[in-house]
């Protein structure tokens, strides 16, 4: 599939990467700096030794020169200044060196704990990432994401990779802020794009067989036509009262019908353009915005900061039609280059900054204009296309392809794998069954450790990433949302009902689901289930590494788990 779409990356108009996933760059014009020159008198032979007074004297020479009337640089065309006038190179008349610009930039974590990171002026967001994964000895599987986080507008959205920190917080109210966190669905389009758009959601102004390499082509090509259609909520301008219309996006914005489900052109107006604006989600549409359910999402200007009542607030059925949503503005939106000439070559800007900075630049050929799905696509193949080039923020990445996987059976010989699904489950509960054999095994030699094993058993899990204590449904199902609706996300948490016991929380197909997990005895010790004691595991690290490779009694496996990182 992606040697299919490798036409259309070269289509695209990009700049080579550098070992930092940065476009190249012109280098500023400057001379470089000129080295103090030693008089014929002055030189020494390498292998000539040199004392300490020599070396002090023609310090001090050195220094009676700079502060007499002569040049403290040499001038290489004495034929220029005459005996009256100034030298031709006095101090300060070079251009300053291409020293970069810093600025200072606050990222907050889950847990409320913050970091203030020094980043250049062209510094990315995935740059950002990349340097505070580093900083918090994090697994790095380009998963991490920079969060822009609007609490007094109830608003936040995860920053694309190619975005610019420095142009980004400068958009931003002084109640706004980052936030450094896990987002495992952003460039979940890509792997499975036909999971993403319904059928009855999207129309073709060409044929389309279907299938996912098509589905993307058409997405991604911009001489493609598709267009996302059905109804959603939406919350008139200045007003609290919302309408249900019959809304289509397009490559040109996003439009309502004025009558019933026409799409004719005279019943079509504009809603929303998709040049110079963001899509953001509702954190908490229904209690500040009274959004009719709690799948809202918005269109922000850029150039809006405090105003709430410029914001165009649209409202969703479910969690998947938003999605499809929120994901076709991001593949149909278009973005502005900005090219300025720098030095030989040419200083490229894309995003939503090269289309406010479009009324300073001439309007051609220094404005030019790239789809953001495109884009996209890069940010997602940067990282595949680098796992051979050595970073100086790189980790071990420690996850497990899903598809190396698989039931294997050790009895005889040699090893063979288990493609019978029943064979498989039964193999499964035999090797739960073998992990506790071996767990009383080891209870009943004794530990040297000074803490008890039953003990150790019941706080171990404490110490593990996919553990988050004692914690509501709500902000477990809220924790879930915010780190992508994908198959297999989960945590862990202390029942709110039963005190001894604990629930896993799992994301299948969009959708959240609750598993108690439930203590058992069996001779004396203790055991956690899932399955009502069919399967029973000596402590809940077991119990994870079990479902992780086997899916048993749940929907699917567990895949990906929840973190929190203090900075």
């Amino acid at each position: 599939m992606d040697a299919s779409l490798e036409s259309l990356c070269a289509a695209a108009e990009t700049a080579p990467l550098l070992h930092n996933g940065q476009h190249a760059r012109g280098r500023p014009p400057g001379a470089r700096p000129l080295q103090g020159q030693v008089a014929p008198r002055q030189r020494l032979q390498r292998s000539q030794p040199m004392h300490i007074l020599a070396v002090r004297r023609l310090q001090q020479e050195d220094q009676q020169l700079r502060t007499s009337s002569l040049p403290a640089i040499p001038n290489p065309f004495p034929e220029l200044c005459g005996p009256g006038s100034p030298p031709a190179l006095t101090p300060g008349s070079l251009p300053p060196g291409p020293a970069a610009a810093k600025q200072d930039v606050k990222v907050f974590s889950e847990d409320g704990t913050s970091k203030v990171v020094e980043i250049l002026a062209d510094t990315t967001a995935r740059d950002l990432c990349q340097l505070l994964v580093y900083r918090s000895h994090c697994v790095d599987d380009n998963s991490w994401t920079l969060v822009e986080h609007h609490p007094h507008l109830g608003l936040e959205r995860c920053l694309e990779d190619h975005e610019l920190v420095v142009q980004v917080e400068s958009t931003m109210a002084s109640e706004s802020k980052f936030l450094f966190r896990k987002n495992y669905a952003k460039y979940e389009f890509f792997k499975n794009p036909t999971n993403f758009f319904p059928e009855q959601m999207v129309t073709w102004c060409q044929q389309s067989n279907g299938s996912q390499t098509q589905l993307l082509q058409n997405f991604l090509n911009s001489s493609s036509c598709p267009e996302i259609q059905g109804f959603l909520h939406v919350k008139e301008l200045g007003r609290k009262s919302w309408k249900k219309l019959y809304v289509c996006l397009r490559r040109s914005g996003l439009y309502c019908s004025t009558k019933g489900a026409s799409k004719e052109p005279r019943h079509l107006q504009l809603l929303a353009d998709l040049e110079d604006s963001r899509i953001f989600s509702l954190m908490a549409g229904r209690k500040q915005y009274g959004a009719p359910t709690d799948y809202g999402f918005c269109i922000k200007p850029n150039r809006v900061r405090n105003e709430a009542k410029e914001l165009r607030l649209l409202c969703a059925e479910d969690e998947q039609s938003r999605t499809c949503w929120m994901t076709a503005f991001r593949l149909l939106k278009w973005v502005g280059r900005a090219v300025s000439p720098r030095g030989g070559g040419t200083s490229e800007t894309w995003g939503p900054e090269a289309e406010g900075s479009s009324s300073a630049l001439p309007p051609s050929p220094t404005l030019a204009w790239k789809q953001y799905g495109m884009l996209l696509y890069q940010n997602y193949r940067i990282p595949q296309q680098r796992k051979a080039v050595l970073s100086p923020f790189s980790t071990p990445v420690r996850s497990v392809s899903e598809n190396s996987l698989v039931a294997m059976d050790f009895s005889g010989q040699t090893g063979r794998v288990i493609e019978n699904p029943a064979e498989a489950q039964s193999a499964a509960l035999e090797e739960g069954h073998a992990w506790r054999k071996r767990s009383t095994r080891m209870n009943i030699l004794g530990s040297q450790s000074p803490l008890h094993p039953s003990t150790l058993s019941t706080v171990i899990h404490r110490t593990q990433h996919w553990f988050h204590g004692r914690i509501s449904r709500e902000e477990s199902h809220r924790i879930i949302k915010q780190q992508g609706l994908v198959d297999g996300l989960f945590l862990l948490r202390d029942s709110q009902s039963n005190p001894k016991a604990f629930v896993l929380t799992l994301c299948h197909h969009q959708k959240i689901k609750n598993f108690q997990i439930l203590p058992c005895e069996d001779d004396g010790q203790t055991f956690f289930s899932l399955d009502d004691g069919n399967t029973k595991f000596s402590d809940l690290i077991q119990l994870v590494d079990f479902y992780q490779l086997n899916k048993g009694v749940l929907p699917c496996r567990l895949k990906h788990h929840c973190i929190r990182v203090a900075l």
